[in-house]
């Protein structure tokens, strides 16, 4: 047996229906103060600064990866010749 019930109604009348509160107000005032606060935190920052807080390490990370890289490739100067392993 099969029972099938299409209910007809909007996001706020079911809401209703079930008794959940309407958190619409309070969602837009957190969102707004973290707005505020996002943009009072950027506005001082310059690109190197964001650059440097997003990647702690700066680019001595990258550094040591292509040092690494490039002393694995035969070739060059950090390399083997002759593909000798």
């Amino acid at each position: 047996m099969k029972i099938e019930i299409d209910i007809d109604c909007t996001p706020a009348e079911a809401r209703v229906f079930l008794g959940l509160p309407d958190v619409g107000s309070l969602q837009q005032a957190l969102l707004e103060q973290i707005q505020e606060r996002m943009t009072a935190s950027l506005a001082g920052m310059d690109p190197e600064t964001l650059f440097k807080a997003w990647l702690p390490a700066g680019l001595q990370g990258w550094e040591q990866m292509q040092k690494a890289f490039w002393k694995n490739v035969p070739g060059t100067s950090g390399g083997k010749a002759g593909g000798q392993t």
